[in-house]
Parts: structure tokens; C-alpha cells; sequence
């Protein structure tokens, strides 16, 4: 079998490097007179689950760690998700949000009692990191928390109290019990998902059963001391669109928004997902244009949306994406570690080329997950040595993080297209662009897996004089950093663009990714 995928890749590539022998010209138009939505920056949301070791040994460690820590939090960690301006973090899940009760992580540690984790590995969890440690480090963070709440194994009043615990100011039993344990003031929590992938995970429900417990749950989630709750039905998986119209028309203005996740997996969940590491020609095209296939299945959930709301009530979010592979050899196959290659920071940019064109429903993006779990910004070791890398995937929100709150605009590009595995079809040039604080900023991304792309860029309503930026590029489209070469894959200062006549022209190298101001 392996054999025959390698053949296959060789066969690929020629059909690949034949098809574009021919390169046409790549172009790019930007008007800038022409303004679009502005680009939330909670577009750039991530996600954190009790999953492996995203919470223990990725974000928390512990007060008494030999790895260092602030109030048990891992220093280094806590420093690159500041320089990351990350604004919204989702938690306790994923599936694990709808086995978590959250009474069993407050309080004494010592005294908070265990449980084992069924989705995931079977992993004892000790409770140590609830409510209060990821609240405390939302505040550290300066970001929006997202709770998903327990509808699939919990209660209507669990999930009442929870509400209350974390908002209310009053002279309440939750309230009460919150200042005993230590935090006298309540927190602001936003953003509250009631249950997670009800159709799966979360409880195996039909839409209509699911809508009707939306309803009963969220009627009992109240707003306390003029915290504003916004209110996230689980929403559909991929191209199920029954689930999201069933759901509009029975939920309806009653839920704020609406949620969807889209995974990059290109074998299928039932067999072998493939390498992160080791992967053909053929595979890393086929990974692009699923990818890019997103932005189909946001055009059929919003059509709907239209459909139903009109008047634009209900907001859609993406709260889970990204890539998933087969875990790295020798790690526990439900902890989901994998690498994190030139491949997945691709699809962390081809992605938010397609998110900012579909922000007036798309309110909100959260990739999976934030630390050593799926397409992850960071990688912790595996052995507690304290060691950290930051992916490629990490390099391309740092660079991207200019378009968070900015003003998108709308854009064109003229580039070679070739076909893929799957009936797809791959642009090789992605690109976009917004303004914010009258500086405007370009990012293009050169999908081709061997070629150089020489770009052209023309601009109506701005002069350029230069362009300034960096540059996210590997030795090899399958590049990683590892705790052995932490920095194989880094950004570098961009040299690649020219200027004549007020006309940009950019020289991309294969797989990379650039960010430019242009001035």
C-alpha cells in the first residue's frame, strides 16, 4: 500500500509540474476606496480542551512546577499567547465540556474529586484546573472566555448555577459560595455555548430534540449585574445543513448565534488521517483545496441563515477548525498530539483569506487547539522538561494579527489553478487585505508546492511608495520545528517586493506566506 501511494504521489507531481509549465502572470487587484465589514478579531479565537496535554503540562503546570510559573501558569507560554493578542479562548471543550460538572473543579485542590476522562484516552483528571484558573487566566490574557456548557450529561440547574457562580454580584447562594473560595468580585462572561456537537458527542440528538432543549436550557441561564450573555446554540458539522435549518427555524432571534466546525481531514475519520509529517505532493494539495472548502460550506449555512433571518440576527461561528492528522509515534493516540508543518500554516492562512469575506454572519473562529492538541500554536514536551516551540501555524496568527478589528477590503487575484484529488480545484495565490488606523495591510500566501510566484499588486486610491513585512517560508513544504530545531520554521523580513511606477510587485517563494504594510 505505501508502494502505491508513493507511485501515485510521483504520477501527481508530473501531471502538477506539467500543468503549470506555462505560468501565467499572478495578479492581484486592491481597491481601497472599496470597504468591506470590519474583520472581528475574535476571527483569530482559539480553543482549549481537557484533552491530552492542552491544559495540563501546555497551559497550566501548577504553583509547585519546577517549570517556571506564574501562579501556576507556564511563564513561557503565557508570554507567546500575549504576543499572539489572542481574544476569545473556548473551554472545557469540545466533547469533554458535556462530561465536565463544573462543582467538581472548585474549591480546596486537594479536596476536588477526580474523574476519568471517556473521550479522551481514559485520563485520570484531577479537577485542578476549573473555573477559576481559566477565568484568572482569561484576565491575564486580556481575553473574551467561552464557556461551553454541559447540556449532553447535565442539568438545566447545573448549568443555571454555573451562570450564576461566575456573574453574579448579589447576596446569592452561588454567589456566596465563589467568594468562599476565594474571588469576591464575579467575572464577565460573555459568551456561553449551550452543549457541544449534540449531534455527536454530545449526546446523539436529532435537531428538533436538540433545539427543544436549547430552549428550556437557555431560559434559565440569566443575566446577573448587567453582564450580557451571548447565547451559542451547537451548531452543525460540516455539510450538515438540515441541522443548521432545523435549528434556525425552531430556535430562532432566541439564540445569538449559531456554531459549525469544519475539520481539514482528507482520508476520512475511520481510517488512518495521515502523517503531519510525512506526506506526498498529492496529499498536501488535496489538504489546500479541503481546506478551501470551507468557504462552499459557509456559503450553504449562511444561505440558510438568509433564508430564515433576514434580518441578519443570528450570527454563525466557526468556534472549531483546523487540521487533524494521526498522532506523533510513541504519544498516547487520545491525547491528538501532533506536528505542525509549512502545510498547516497554509491552511491557518488560505482559511482567514476566506473568513474575512463572510463577517457579516461569521462572528467568531476558533481553531483546534491552542497548545500540543491538533493544529496547535505551541508544543510543550512531552517528558516535563520544561521545553516549548512555537509552530508555523503560531507564526501565522502572530503575522495576521494586524487584520484583527480592521476594515476588510475586497480584492481579486489572477493566478494558475490546478486540479486535485476530490474534484478540486487549488488557486495557487491567496490573498487579503484590510485598513485600520490608515495603515493598510496585504497578506498573500504562494500555495504552490515548487514554484516561485511572481505576483503583480495594483492599487486604485493609495500611492505605493514601499511595502514592508515579513516572510513565513520552509526549507521543505512538509518544515517543522521541533524541540531539537525550535526555529527551522521562523519569519523573516520580507525582500521580495519592488515598486515601479506605483506598481507592487512581490517575488513569493513556494509554500510561504507574506504580510505587508503598505506605505
Amino acid at each position: 500500500m505505501k508502494k502505491h501511494f508513493k507511485s501515485f504521489a510521483v504520477l501527481s507531481l508530473l501531471a502538477f509540474s506539467t500543468s503549470t509549465s506555462a505560468q501565467l502572470t499572478s495578479e492581484i487587484s486592491l481597491d481601497v476606496t472599496k470597504e468591506g465589514n470590519v474583520i472581528p478579531k475574535e476571527i483569530y479565537g482559539q480553543f482549549s480542551e481537557h484533552l491530552g496535554q492542552c491544559i495540563y503540562g501546555g497551559l497550566w503546570v501548577g504553583e509547585n512546577s519546577q517549570i517556571p510559573n506564574e501562579k501556576g501558569y507556564r511563564k513561557d507560554v503565557l508570554q507567546a499567547l500575549k504576543d499572539l493578542h489572542v481574544p476569545v479562548l473556548r473551554w472545557p471543550g469540545g466533547c469533554f465540556a458535556d462530561e465536565y460538572h463544573w462543582m467538581d473543579g472548585i474549591g480546596p485542590k486537594e479536596k476536588r474529586p477526580t474523574m476519568v476522562n471517556n473521550n479522551w484516552g481514559g485520563t485520570v483528571e484531577d479537577n485542578s484546573f476549573g473555573t477559576h484558573e481559566f477565568l484568572n487566566l482569561c484576565e491575564m490574557l486580556g481575553c473574551e472566555p467561552y464557556i461551553s456548557g454541559n447540556v449532553g450529561s447535565g442539568t438545566v440547574e447545573e448549568m443555571a448555577k454555573w451562570v450564576e457562580y461566575m456573574t453574579s454580584d448579589g447576596n446569592s447562594p452561588m454567589a456566596n459560595l465563589r467568594r468562599e473560595n476565594g474571588r469576591e468580585k464575579p467575572w464577565k462572561v460573555k459568551f456561553l455555548g449551550v452543549g457541544n456537537e449534540s449531534w455527536g458527542c454530545g449526546g446523539n440528538m436529532r435537531p428538533e430534540y436538540y433545539s427543544d432543549l436549547y430552549r428550556r436550557y437557555s431560559t434559565y441561564c440569566r443575566e446577573y449585574d448587567g453582564n450580557k450573555l451571548y447565547k451559542v446554540a451547537s451548531g452543525a458539522s460540516d455539510y450538515d445543513y438540515n441541522w443548521t435549518r432545523v435549528c434556525m427555524k425552531a430556535i430562532g432571534n432566541k439564540m445569538n448565534a449559531i456554531s459549525l466546525h469544519y475539520y481539514s481531514v482528507i482520508n476520512g475519520w475511520d481510517v488512518p488521517k495521515g502523517s503531519a509529517t510525512d506526506f506526498t505532493t498529492a496529499e498536501y494539495l488535496r489538504t489546500l483545496s479541503k481546506c478551501r472548502e470551507v468557504e462552499e460550506v459557509l456559503q450553504k449555512h449562511i444561505a440558510i441563515m438568509d433564508e430564515l433571518d433576514p434580518k441578519n440576527r443570528v450570527d454563525l461561528l466557526l468556534d472549531e477548525w483546523g487540521t487533524w492528522w494521526d498522532v506523533e509515534e510513541g504519544t498516547n493516540p487520545g491525547w491528538l498530539f501532533q506536528q505542525n508543518t509549512m502545510r498547516d500554516a497554509l491552511v491557518a492562512s488560505l482559511s482567514f483569506d476566506i473568513f474575512h469575506k463572510y463577517t457579516r454572519r461569521l462572528k467568531m473562529a476558533n481553531i483546534a487547539q491552542i497548545v500540543n492538541v491538533l493544529q496547535s500554536m505551541i508544543l510543550t514536551d512531552q517528558e516535563g522538561t520544561g521545553h516549548m516551540v512555537l509552530t508555523p501555524t503560531y507564526h501565522v496568527f502572530r503575522m495576521y494579527n494586524v487584520h484583527q478589528d480592521a476594515t476588510y477590503l475586497p480584492l481579486e487575484v489572477k493566478c494558475d489553478v490546478v486540479d486535485t484529488e476530490g474534484n478540486r480545484k487549488l488557486p495557487l495565490v491567496s490573498a487579503t487585505a484590510s485598513k485600520k488606523n490608515g495603515q493598510v495591510h496585504l497578506s498573500v500566501t504562494n500555495a504552490s508546492p515548487d514554484k516561485t510566484e511572481t505576483i503583480t499588486v495594483n492599487i486604485n486610491g493609495l500611492t505605493v511608495k514601499n511595502a514592508e513585512g515579513e516572510i513565513l517560508e520552509g526549507k521543505e513544504m512538509g518544515s517543522y520545528n521541533s524541540f531539537q530545531k525550535p526555529e527551522e520554521v521562523k519569519p523573516a523580513p520580507f525582500k521580495g517586493a519592488k515598486v515601479k511606477k506605483g506598481v507592487l510587485t512581490l517575488t513569493l517563494p513556494a509554500h510561504s506566506i507574506v504580510t505587508l504594510t503598505l506605505k
